[in-house]
């Protein structure tokens, strides 16, 4: 049967599936355009299926404060294009609206949490159809306190929310930022787990001693050298990025202020994402 185009335009503007799997799809369907509709959401449900073996490394880290509530999550995509995309946005906002309201305890919970007719994993199924992507929401941490917080975000890349006892806005906002630039990995050495401390400290000897350094000094430089990287990795020992004069233990004792919590996403971090051949792949999909 002929297929008006006006009809595979109405279609593909309703599904956002290409103009030929549209008119594969009303073909299918003898011009049904409801039926159309529900063959290429069954199709796209196992394009969604089959798009997720692959690595997606790009997205967004997204947050917000709602009342005592504060959210981060990094939900990710195969490419920054449809990060950027208002669909890819929207569908993040809805992750936030689902960890404030229902509090899930971790990812599988929370993409089970009904929405829109369905649950937020069907959401993210259709979205993947709809963009060709593999589209994943990777993690999410929800801070429920009355304390100073402060959320940071530099181009939905990197996302912070740092939780103070005392202070004022303005410091909780350049503690955020300090995390953000200068990556620390514990509040301060009371945190450091004693193995890790341990493991520096023979790592270091080791080093020292490669160094053909005499037995009786490597424990000074050992010593010095730990107090190095202990002052990087940890929050409370860096220098402040205003004021390198000034270290944040000093800055946060000069307000009388405490930090009693943090957490930092990257957008991508300890993703390991497989180069592709372009050439390879294109080959590849004109072969098929």
């Amino acid at each position: 049967m002929a297929i008006e185009a006006k009809l595979v335009k109405e279609l593909r503007e309703r599904t956002g599936v290409g103009m030929m799997d549209c008119k594969k799809a009303l073909l299918e369907t003898n011009g049904d355009i409801e039926k159309a509709v529900e063959f290429l959401r069954k199709a796209g449900q196992a394009k969604a299926d089959k798009k997720a073996s692959r690595v997606a490394a790009e997205g967004l880290v997204v947050i917000r404060q709602d009342n005592n509530f504060s959210v981060i999550a990094e939900i990710n995509s195969e490419t920054d294009f449809v990060a950027k995309d208002e669909n890819f946005i929207n569908f993040s906002n809805k992750v936030l609206d689902c960890v404030i309201s229902s509090q899930p305890k971790d990812v599988d919970e929370l993409m089970e949490i009904k929405i829109d007719d369905g649950n937020l994993e069907s959401v993210r199924k259709e979205l993947v159809a709809k963009v060709g992507e593999n589209i994943s929401v990777r993690r999410f941490f929800l801070l429920n306190s009355i304390n100073n917080v402060s959320l940071y975000s530099h181009m939905g890349r990197i996302g912070v929310i740092t939780e103070l006892d005392g202070g004022n806005e303005s410091l909780a906002n350049d503690i955020s930022m300090q995390i953000a630039a200068s990556t620390p990995q514990y509040i301060d050495i009371d945190a450091i787990p004693e193995n890790e401390l341990n493991k520096e400290r023979e790592i270091l000897i080791a080093q020292a001693l490669q160094e053909g350094k005499p037995q009786e000094i490597v424990a000074k430089m050992v010593d010095g050298r730990l107090r190095k990287h202990l002052s990087e990795i940890t929050l409370l020992g860096q220098s402040f990025i205003k004021d390198t004069d000034t270290n944040v233990a000093d800055l946060l004792t000069a307000s009388g202020a405490k930090v009693i919590s943090f957490t930092r996403y990257e957008l991508g971090e300890g993703i390991v994402k497989e180069e592709q051949d372009f050439v390879a792949e294109v080959m590849a999909q004109a072969s098929q």
